[in-house]
């Protein structure tokens, strides 16, 4: 497959990212811990101030990441912009306005599989990319596009069933986009949104749709 960009180009791109925006990626990571507090000391409003973050970190993906940085070499990145704020449109609806997405820790395996992968994509992918020979600035933080969708993926394994199938789609479709930089673009981190795909299929496999009583509703 032949992209519009070479690799220098591509990491360059995180550089002229990072640089522009420092210290944002320290305030994302901060709203990151923020959920998992809310996940293990839930309150009533939990959910819509965990949706509201992730509805926030995919308007970051569109607007701050793809429209203003990654565009400048390759004009799919308005395609991805738009994808990416139909996603965060997705989590504001289903999360905060109709409060249809709520997240609790259990002893489960997709408790565990939820907090492997929020783990691998705030400690093992920052680490991993600079064991392989990048470093910062030239290196994807959480706030791009990949660890943010393995993040994403991890924290709705953690969700509440019965839970929407919607707000699943746009980072499901963006591990199968993400996974082809491990091949094409030598970024062997992005690895983890191969193992986050699979997670997200199956818990799109067994989403149910949220049903209030004396309410219909579509997942």
């Amino acid at each position: 497959m032949q992209l519009p960009f070479s690799v220098e180009q591509f990491f360059g791109v995180f550089r002229d990212y990072n640089t522009s925006l420092w210290p944002a990626q320290v305030f994302l990571v901060g709203l990151a811990l923020m959920t998992l507090a809310f996940v293990f000391y839930p309150r009533r409003w939990s959910g819509a101030v965990i949706s509201a973050i992730l509805a926030f970190l995919w308007a970051w993906l569109g607007l701050a990441y793809h429209l203003a940085f990654f565009t400048a070499i390759n004009p799919l990145a308005y395609g991805f912009s738009a994808v990416s704020l139909a996603g965060a449109a997705l989590f504001f609806w289903q999360g905060v306005v109709c409060r249809r997405l709520e997240f609790r820790g259990a002893r489960s395996a997709r408790t565990v599989a939820g907090l492997v992968l929020i783990a691998f994509a705030l400690l093992v992918y920052p680490a991993w990319s600079m064991a392989v020979g990048h470093s910062y600035p030239a290196i994807p933080t959480f706030g791009v596009p990949c660890p943010t969708t393995i993040f994403t993926i991890g924290l709705l394994c953690l969700a509440v069933a019965p839970y929407p199938r919607s707000p699943l789609v746009v980072p499901v479709v963006w591990c199968f986009i993400g996974a082809q930089a491990v091949f094409l673009l030598d970024v062997p981190p992005d690895t983890g949104v191969i193992a986050a795909g699979v997670a997200g299929v199956v818990l799109l496999a067994r989403a149910k749709v949220a049903i209030k009583p004396g309410a219909t509703i579509s997942g």
